[in-house]
């Protein structure tokens, strides 16, 4: 999607800030001994409250609101009654749909105590999000994300997944174009003003590639390897990018 008036925006304002809400919500409230259905309960109560409607539902008819995942799952586990546990680091992806507007966001949240290669995990996956962010800007080639944001996990030890990249987004949950979070020559087309796009790198301990569960859902690195991700809807600008989810 491309902002193309005053009610596009404020439309996508209104969709980012309900589901940064409700990412900031989860965080407060995470804790060890919790079951990943009560966390995504309160994504439930969050976006209900606000008339506002789970994306993933919507458009794969997932069985869940958010997408909660842990240790070495990367990305798309089922809420369950699985339960959270001291040292896991657990992924919230939220993303949701306001009167025909979307966005999307997420982030990794560590549950104390942690080993200082978890956190170091964490750190370079929010350090290159925001590389990620700051190199979005209009005229710029697509790739030019993808560069910053492999250039901190590399520089971290770190792989990127790269069967998970960032993505238009605004009228449906998932558009184009593909966002890489990785560098792709060929990815060189200009950034448009006022596009909207979401940056998200999931960062490995492990391979550059993930796997799929029986449950059809669940991507996991194959060997267990750790993932952190961070994510945030953003509409593309001359200047500094302006974030929809943040809140």
């Amino acid at each position: 999607m491309t902002i193309e008036s005053e009610h596009d925006l404020n439309g996508m304002k209104r969709i980012g800030r309900i589901v940064g809400l409700a990412r900031e919500a989860m965080v407060r409230q995470v804790k060890d001994g919790m079951t990943t259905q009560a966390l995504d309960d309160i994504a439930t109560a969050v976006l209900s409250k606000h008339g506002a409607r789970p994306a993933p539902k919507l458009a794969y008819d997932f069985p869940g609101t958010a997408c909660i995942s842990i240790n070495d799952e990367a990305a798309h586990s089922i809420p369950s009654s699985r339960i959270i546990q001291r040292g896991d680091l657990v992924n919230i992806d939220v993303s949701a749909e306001l009167d025909g507007f979307y966005a999307d966001t997420a982030v990794t949240i560590p549950i104390s105590p942690i080993s200082p290669q978890q956190r170091k995990l964490l750190n370079c996956a929010k350090k290159a999000m925001r590389a990620g962010i700051a190199a979005a800007r209009t005229g710029q080639p697509i790739n030019a994300i993808g560069r910053a944001t492999e250039q901190v996990a590399h520089r971290c030890g770190f792989n990127i997944i790269q069967q998970l990249t960032g993505h238009g987004v605004g009228r449906n949950i998932h558009e184009s174009p593909d966002v890489p979070s990785f560098y792709v020559k060929w990815l060189n087309q200009p950034l448009q003003e006022g596009q909207v796009i979401t940056i998200e790198p999931f960062l490995s301990a492990g391979p550059d590639f993930v796997v799929e569960d029986d449950d059809g859902w669940t991507l996991r690195s194959p060997d267990g390897s750790l993932n952190a991700q961070f994510e945030h809807t953003i509409v593309v600008q001359q200047g500094k990018a302006m974030v929809l989810t943040a809140v």
